[in-house]
């Protein structure tokens, strides 16, 4: 059977052979990732770097190699919102599975290790500010995983089901999807974090249950989230990018999983305006896990 040749209107190289969005060449990335939201934060990660081999920028898209500790690693910034994580996670596999000469997908496939380190509000009591939060099942409210075919194959139907059963959730909502972290990665990290279910909203105000000048449609949805149980697992904190992360990763073979500091407490009603010290800790930390794998 001839090889699928991926169409330029389906996967954008620009004329020096970057990809489209990220402006990465295919020998720039490394096979370790690391995400963050903010494109400054990327500067403060790769501050750690023993050495950086090349650092390139396109509009939310900050990206630097290195190496820590004698490990190459990637840092990228993404922006945030799933939209932003389906451009950076597909332009990652395609900058290490697809042969940009020939547009076909490579016959010995690469598997990247993608880990999110970002920043969130927990929705339970006993979360305090500055608690590393592993999200060991991410919650993806925006739909986007329901785009692609597979989808239920890579998801927890059960869990699923029963939350949706458990909020009454509204049908015009997009269909909430319940995708598991790298196991590799749970293990990696189980030392130096806290598990937790988290949801990843696809917008900061009412989809997370703030309610400004506009009402939430369901004003009672944080509430039925808060309280659901299943199997003693429970939701533990609302964020905007892990859900996309973990479906892709996992729908491409890659190995993928989000951590979050706390810096808002929901049902405290208070919120972490420096958060730095919290945010280092957590970079450091990671940093020092993955260059151990």
């Amino acid at each position: 059977m001839d090889k699928r040749i991926i169409a330029p209107s389906e996967l954008i190289i620009n004329g020096d052979g970057s990809v489209f969005h990220l402006h990465l060449l295919p020998e720039q990335l490394a096979d370790t990732v690391i995400l963050v939201g903010d494109p400054g934060r990327v500067d403060l990660v790769a501050s750690y770097f023993d050495t950086k081999e090349m650092k390139v920028s396109n509009r939310e898209f900050t990206t630097v190699t290195g190496i820590y500790r004698g490990k190459r690693l990637t840092v990228i910034s993404t922006g945030i919102g799933t939209d932003n994580i389906d451009i950076v996670v597909t332009e990652l596999d395609a900058l290490a599975n697809i042969d940009f000469k020939t547009r076909t997908v490579k016959e010995a496939g690469r598997k990247l290790t993608l880990v999110r380190l970002g920043t969130s509000g927990a929705i339970q009591p006993d979360l305090e500010i500055g608690t590393l939060l592993f999200s060991r099942t991410s919650v993806g409210f925006d739909g986007l995983l329901n785009f692609y075919k597979g989808r239920n194959d890579v998801c927890d139907l059960d869990i699923e089901q029963a939350f949706m059963k458990h909020t009454d959730w509204n049908p015009l909502l997009a269909k909430p999807y319940f995708i598991n972290a790298s196991e590799r990665l749970a293990k990696l990290f189980a030392d130096s974090t806290r598990e937790g279910i988290t949801v990843s909203a696809p917008g900061f105000y009412a989809p997370q249950g703030r309610w400004v000048r506009l009402q939430p449609a369901d004003p009672r949805l944080n509430e039925k989230i808060e309280s659901f149980d299943y199997k003693g697992r429970r939701i533990t904190n609302f964020e905007m990018e892990g859900s996309a992360l973990a479906g892709l990763a996992r729908l491409m073979g890659h190995e993928a999983a989000t951590i979050c500091t706390i810096i808002a407490q929901r049902i405290a009603k208070n919120a972490a305006t420096d958060y730095r010290p919290f945010v280092n800790k957590m970079i450091v930390m990671s940093l020092d896990k993955l260059s151990s794998i």
